[in-house]
């Protein structure tokens, strides 16, 4: 695991989702039509007043339609088991047998359309994890500078350490600090920015408010008319900046899916892929300081 000197001040930071090893994906039927019936009947119960009797989200996010895929398409059936298990309800979390976990899984493939079968789907993270959830066409459209709405206010420099550079440390410091043990109050006189705002909502939360921040941040790279700090335009139309901005964007999707184990060695170990990431898109835009943005 790599440390986290030196990586804190990158502010960029970019993953790349590990290729998955699963054979099967949820278009070739696996639960059964009276798992899923188990699972509406749990949902309604535990789940409708928050993602809606349809699934289509309320107060929290909806559970089918492209928004939904973007987040959990192309991952592991145990990576959204995981964020059930560990997360719901949001009142009362951790509660839930693994029987029930799966069926509630059932009940959102069988709202999303995919086919049932004849075999129920298995509640262990092996069964789990062999398992993709298929994307399909809903998948989102990488982000392109001409779809940003909004003109540039801060420079490069400013949005990368207003936003990259705390959120990235949020998540780097789960290194060293498990979020599910209480926060200790920082010295008095002291400002730590993965400290700062503690009790205002549970550790965890922050951690994925920080993964959420960081995927958000991705069409800020490609704001036409943006400046680095120097003064130099930012090359929001050079292909390889796209790829970066691109892989920001899934960087906090990855960091997302990962903070929803509420496991400290799983976050810890996608840190390393934040880690490389930064690495790649220094070494083309920093630290060889050549004629294009060097932030």
């Amino acid at each position: 695991m790599r440390t986290l000197t030196g990586l804190f001040a990158c502010g960029l930071v970019i993953v790349l989702v590990p290729a998955l090893d699963a054979q099967r994906t949820t278009n070739d039927s696996v639960y059964t039509d009276a798992q899923a019936a188990r699972g509406g009947s749990l949902y309604r119960e535990k789940c409708a007043t928050c993602h809606g009797n349809a699934l289509e989200g309320r107060s929290a996010p909806p559970l089918t339609g492209s928004g939904f895929l973007t987040i959990w398409g192309a991952q592991a059936l145990s990576a959204l088991a995981a964020k059930i298990r560990n997360t719901m309800p949001a009142a009362d979390p951790g509660k839930l047998k693994p029987s029930e976990v799966a069926d509630l899984v059932a009940y959102i493939l069988q709202t999303g359309k995919f086919p049932s079968g004849q075999n129920e789907l298995g509640a262990d993270e092996a069964a789990l994890k062999s398992i993709v959830l298929a994307a399909g066409t809903a998948q989102a459209a990488a982000p392109t500078g001409s779809q940003v709405p909004f003109p540039a206010f801060g420079n490069l420099a400013q949005v990368m350490r207003g936003i990259l550079f705390p959120s990235s440390n949020m998540i780097f410091n789960v290194q060293l600090h498990d979020p599910s043990e209480p926060v200790k109050p920082a010295p008095a006189g002291s400002f730590s920015w993965s400290e700062w705002g503690a009790g205002i909502y549970p550790v965890w939360q922050m951690v994925d408010y920080a993964a959420d921040a960081i995927a958000e941040s991705a069409p800020l790279m490609l704001t036409p008319g943006r400046r680095c700090e120097n003064g130099r335009p930012v090359p929001v139309e050079r292909p390889d900046w796209i790829k970066f901005s691109q892989e920001l964007a899934e960087a906090g999707r990855a960091a997302y899916r990962a903070s929803q184990t509420r496991n400290q060695e799983t976050v810890s170990e996608a840190t390393n892929q934040l880690a490389d990431s930064c690495l790649h898109c220094h070494q083309v835009y920093r630290d060889k300081r050549g004629p294009h943005c060097t932030p």
